[in-house]
This record gives C-alpha cells, structure tokens and sequence, in this order.
C-alpha cells in the first residue's frame, strides 16, 4: 500500500486500544488512524451501537474510499498505527493485511464482557471479537508462514515499558520513552464515537494499573465467557509476557 510502516492493531472492544493508540501518537515518527472500518462495519450489520448514525456520518462506507485514506495518510509519516477493532473486518478480503504489522490485542474475556454490558446490555461472540481474532490469527499464520504478534492488555499494564520496548523491537522501530505518558484529554484523531466510548482514557495521562476486585457476570455474560476462554487462552499462549 505504501513505503511506510503501517502497524495494524486487531483489538477486541473493551480494551486499552485507545490507550496504545495514544501512546504510539506520542511517537516522533507515527501518525495514527482510529477505526477506519468502523462505519464500513456499522453499513453492513444492524447493531445499535451509541452514535451508530453520527459514525455514519463521519466516515466512508467502502472498501476503496477506507484504503485511500489509510494511503494518505501513509504519505505523511514513516510509521502509521492503525487501531483496528477485530470483529469490523467482515464480508472482505483480508490479504490487504499481509503487508502489514499486524498485532492481535487480546483482553481476558470476562473484563471485556463486564465492561461491554454497561454499554450493550447483551454482547455476542461477535461484538466481543475473541473468535473472530483467533480465525484472523490463523488466517496470518498459515499466509505469512509465522504467527503474528499478539499483545494482551494485563500483560501491558504489568509493565508498560518492556511490553512496549519489546513490542517495538518485534516491529524493527526503535521504542521511545515519550510513549509512556500522554497529555489528558481527547486527541484529534478521535472518531466521533470518542464520547460515548472514551471517557477513562480522557481522564488519564498513562497507562494505568491493572484491574483488581472480583467480577460478576449475569448468566448471559457466564456462558459468553465460557464460550469465549477458549480462544483468549489459545492466544494468550503466543502474547508478550511482562
């Protein structure tokens, strides 16, 4: 797609991708893009989403517009961080990937779907993206040849700093300090969905600590869980470790 580096996040919802994609904006050389497929996602399935029609609003729905944006922006930086929601990459082709740094960024399914239900009161498999970044893991494996990255939040927030430096070290670009800390507040970057979504990361100027205290799903969000493990362990295995 272009000369530079576009490093391609898989996140699940309910993760600190918002977080990394403002710690990789404190970066000397990168630009970054949030969501791109989001709109393109929210055309082709009913959810009702928070702001579903402002985000249709704000973005374009197809394939060809999505990639010439990715493509300009591109042109103006060395490195570009894409911060890609897993389960917004249906009905597509996903070999565009292949020349890109992809990262899966798993969370522990049951902070996901805890957090998840405070703003749908019940998520499916497919909102919380745990299936679909295992298929995306075995999909890069088997056309790369190598398993591609994979970042787990409570490991990243163990320790933010070899996380990150080993994250960089995997991409060949040298880690900066200034990735650590980050201005509060919202950033330019932001989809228009940032109020409805984004409010604990406004409010911080870091990585923060990892959760703590017991959670308690309702029964829907038990068998989500048990239904979702599976694939977050698999994955785990191939995470960076704190």
């Amino acid at each position: 797609m272009s000369d530079s580096k576009i490093i391609h996040l898989l996140s699940n919802p309910r993760n600190i991708s918002t977080a990394l994609m403002y710690s990789f904006a404190q970066r000397s050389d990168t630009g970054v893009t949030d969501e791109p497929f989001y709109a393109y996602y929210l055309n082709l399935v009913p959810v009702l989403h928070p702001g579903r029609e402002e985000v249709l609003a704000s973005q374009p729905h197809t394939l060809p517009e999505i990639f010439d944006a990715i493509r300009t922006e591109a042109a103006t930086h060395p490195v570009v961080f894409l911060k890609n929601m897993a389960h917004h990459l249906i009905q597509m082709d996903w070999d565009f990937m292949l020349p890109f740094s992809n990262i899966l960024f798993i969370r522990d399914p049951k902070q996901i779907i805890a957090s998840f239900s405070k703003v749908l009161e019940k998520p499916t498999m497919s909102d919380i993206g745990l299936e679909q970044q295992s298929r995306l893991f075995h999909f890069l494996n088997e056309r790369l040849g190598h398993p591609p990255l994979v970042l787990e939040a409570g490991e990243l927030l163990k320790n933010p700093e070899k996380i990150l430096s080993d994250l960089c070290a995997a991409l060949e670009i040298p880690f900066e300090k200034n990735m650590l800390r980050w201005d509060a507040g919202g950033r330019k970057e932001d989809g228009v969905w940032a109020k409805y979504w984004y409010k604990n990361v406004h409010a911080s100027t870091g990585f923060g600590q990892p959760p703590s205290g017991e959670i308690v799903l309702s029964e829907h969000g038990a068998e989500l869980y048990e239904a979702a493990l599976p694939h977050y362990q698999f994955l785990f295995d191939y995470a960076l470790k704190a």
